[in-house]
């Protein structure tokens, strides 16, 4: 019986999608929100770094970057836990590639769109509750229908993804089912994903057998530093959490203590008393009392 490996790891994700172009043409024709009759057909690697031409300027890197024969460049990133950095990084990710061209002395005109998909084994938007699917673009504040979509950043929550949450593609769903549900627990993959060719592909390619030993304790390793690193998250949590508590009691009370000001405020301006006098008794501001006249 085959044993299989998380393809959410560093090493295994890049065998997958960062080797296999067809591959990450499925993924990406069946992630992306492209425009009908704009999936993408050819792919070409790029390097995953993309220094800048000023030096004083940083380098920024991505898991998987690449590019389709009309110039738009895709980034893809597998993040293991969100942080609002990881979010920062994102953006910088993006509009590096976008700038990249323009850096290089080419026109203004001759840049191309730039997609970056970003899957995170984690919970980044808690407020949205079951939507695991979150695409950014520029709108305009007040007509949503007009947008410049240039630049795209594509979120995935695959903790909130369940394989039967509407989704209007049969490959997303199958996509995101082979990172969530093949790991080194897996001991029998359901048939429904080995039923398309490049789904089936890529599950053999996080086989066990398929990996040296050099590999797989390179694969431990990076699983070992994830942990310590979420383990490091939750004690900086818990110490700002407990924080939190004895600052919001700290405000609670200065709100407080800013009601009562208030209240007497208005009962000074009930019994006649000019604004100066009562921002004297009450140390709030001329703007604060006008609110109560």
């Amino acid at each position: 019986m085959a044993k299989y490996l998380d393809p959410k790891a560093d090493l295994t994700f890049k065998k997958v999608f960062g080797e296999h172009k067809e591959l990450l043409i499925s993924f990406l024709n069946a992630l992306l929100p492209l425009p009908e009759g704009k999936e993408i057909v050819t792919l070409e690697y790029l390097p995953s770094e993309m220094v800048p031409v000023n030096p004083d300027k940083k380098d920024t890197i991505v898991d998987v970057r690449c590019k389709d024969k009309d110039g738009r460049q895709f980034l893809v990133e597998m993040q293991m836990y969100w942080t609002d950095a990881f979010r920062q990084r994102v953006l910088l990710n993006t509009c590096k590639a976008y700038s990249l061209p323009a850096d290089r002395g080419e026109k203004y005109s001759e840049l191309k769109p730039v997609y970056t998909l970003s899957l995170v084994n984690d919970i980044a938007f808690p407020e949205l509750h079951d939507d695991f699917y979150h695409c950014y673009m520029m709108t305009h504040s007040k007509y949503k229908e007009y947008t410049i979509d240039d630049i795209e950043m594509i979120f995935i929550e695959l903790p909130k993804f369940k394989p039967n949450t509407v989704f209007d593609k049969k490959m997303a769903v199958l996509w995101l089912r082979f990172l969530t549900e093949i790991n080194e627990h897996t001991r029998e993959v359901d048939k429904e994903l080995l039923m398309d060719d490049n789904v089936a592909k890529a599950v053999s390619l996080v086989e066990e057998s398929a990996y040296s030993d050099a590999e797989l304790w390179a694969i431990d390793r990076y699983w070992d530093s994830v942990s310590r690193e979420r383990t490091i998250m939750s004690e900086k949590f818990l110490k700002g959490e407990a924080k939190g508590r004895e600052e919001g009691r700290a405000e609670g009370l200065a709100e407080g203590e800013k009601k009562g000001r208030f209240e007497i405020a208005r009962n000074l301006l009930a019994m006649g008393l000019p604004v100066d006098s009562v921002m004297k008794a009450t140390g709030l501001s001329k703007e604060d009392i006008e609110t109560l006249m």
